[in-house]
């Protein structure tokens, strides 16, 4: 079982060295004095992924389930442990916890953060935050596309219909969704860049923010997050970009394979887009009507940006939105609990689940009132199947177990309830900054202790490896041949 986990794991370890090499090469075109830190962090994780690799290397069109549980867990784990060492070298912090937590939240494409001053930061280590953003946003679509389905992981099978026989098939499938998915990541990793550096950021800024945006992540190299530049221009590019990645990467396949068609994956778009839109609509109106913003323009602007980023779990922010009160700390909580659509660089639930549930909740009550009547469970004129319901339950009811107990872990600590709360649901649903002052925009997580930081890490890895991927690996069944 562990001989293909074992050299998967190999190339992905080896794909973050390739990337720790990329970011000596800038720091060498810079005259920076740490490139060779770098060089060292590339070469010792070269050394583990290629060993790895070379010593486990087996040919192999098919993985078994217990695998990919294994290989998912295990690979994302592991890119964040080794994912810490050009902090440690570089200096930036002190203490393995620290360097975990801040590659974590990269990688996840989370986007909390131990650095209260990251302006201070050197730049390659700022652009290694945002790299590994864009490593995290794109492994987690592929993982999303291509492995979720495969695992029967919280319905994302419903959109993958051409997976259904993938027990025997799945390693050339997954080439194939992979290659055409990163094509699409890449296409719009360039033109977001190109598009902030036109308007106004520097080449520096405008690839740090073009990785942050797509990846749904949140690094930002400036304190004050988009809101440093105080440019519409700026955040209406960063909107439709940030509303680009939330939706499913195979839906801009189908588009460009001039496939489109009206089908769960369109109706799931197309509440998301509505959902954004009415949450937008409804903040700017509660901003403006509550007197937090006179002007309806400026009122617009700022809920646009703050929620959209919120939703799709990305985390930058244009001012710090929890200066506006209870009613806007109480909203942006539930905003970042839907999250983006199934299939993309987002956290959280997503709509589709919400979509799911809420057509078991329509069929619940029709069924309370006429227990015999036929009741068929549906989004819109799509009939849906007892197994996709039976997955978003379990997914969402874990979700939130998952969640409640990790806040009574944070309590025993001696951090408070409100506190507790707002740092876990901003790591379990990958939004990043939480919503207490402390956390938030303007705020960081260097103040919590070293194990609150490993349980907040470790919060980030089940919210963006969906949950149950992980707990399965720890139950005894899974062991039991």
């Amino acid at each position: 079982m562990w001989q293909l986990v074992l050299m998967i794991n190999g190339y992905f370890i080896s794909v973050i060295g390739c990337a720790m090499f990329a970011v000596a090469g800038y720091d060498m075109y810079v005259n920076a004095t740490g490139w060779s830190l770098f060089l060292n962090s590339a070469l010792f994780t070269m050394f583990i992924g290629l060993s790895l690799f070379l010593s486990n290397r087996t040919s192999t069109n098919s993985i078994s389930m217990r695998q990919g549980y294994l290989l998912t867990t295990t690979s994302w784990f592991s890119i964040g442990l080794l994912a810490t060492l050009p902090f440690m070298l570089y200096g930036c912090v002190s203490n393995f916890h620290d360097a975990f937590f801040e590659a974590v939240s990269g990688i996840t494409g989370t986007g909390a953060t131990i650095f209260s001053d990251v302006e201070s930061l050197p730049k390659p280590i700022l652009l290694w935050r945002s790299v590994l953003n864009m490593i995290g946003g794109i492994g987690v679509v592929v993982f999303a596309s291509a492995l979720l389905p495969f695992l029967g992981i919280g319905g994302m099978q419903i959109f993958q219909r051409e997976n259904s026989d993938i027990n025997d098939k799945f390693m050339p499938k997954f080439r194939y969704i992979a290659k055409r998915i990163i094509l699409v990541y890449v296409f719009f990793l360039v033109c977001c860049i190109t598009c902030l550096y036109f308007a106004g950021m520097n080449m520096f800024d405008a690839v740090n923010h073009g990785f942050s945006t797509v990846a749904t992540a949140g690094f930002s190299t400036k304190n004050a997050s988009i809101g440093y530049y105080n440019s519409p221009l700026i955040e209406g590019i960063v909107i439709v970009f940030m509303l680009l990645s939330a939706l499913p990467m195979t839906f801009f396949i189908m588009l460009v394979q001039n496939k489109f068609k009206h089908s769960l994956r369109t109706v799931q778009v197309l509440a998301f887009l509505k959902t954004v839109a009415i949450t937008v609509l409804a903040m700017t109106l509660w901003l403006r009507l509550s007197g937090k913003i006179d002007n309806v323009v400026m009122a617009f602007r700022y809920a646009a940006f703050n929620v959209v980023s919120i939703m799709t779990t990305t985390g930058l922010s244009s001012t710090d939105y929890l200066t506006w009160g209870a009613f806007a700390v109480a909203a942006f909580t539930i905003i970042g609990l839907i999250g983006g659509c199934s299939g993309s660089t987002t956290g959280s639930i997503k709509v589709f689940r919400w979509q799911v549930i809420t057509a078991f909740l329509r069929q619940t009550l029709a069924l309370a009132v006429a227990p015999r009547r036929m009741v068929p469970l549906k989004i819109k004129q799509f009939v849906l199947g007892n197994e996709v319901v039976v997955s978003v339950l379990i997914f969402t009811t874990l979700f939130f177990l998952v969640a409640a107990f990790l806040v009574l872990l944070l309590t025993l600590c001696g951090v408070d309830a409100f506190t507790s709360f707002a740092a876990v649901m901003g790591c379990i649903t990958n939004v990043g900054p939480g919503v207490a002052e402390s956390i938030g925009p303007s705020g960081s997580f260097m103040m919590f202790s070293p194990f609150v930081k490993y349980v907040l890490a470790v919060a980030m890895l089940l919210g963006r490896l969906e949950i149950l991927t992980v707990l399965v690996v720890f139950t005894r069944s899974f062991w039991r041949k």
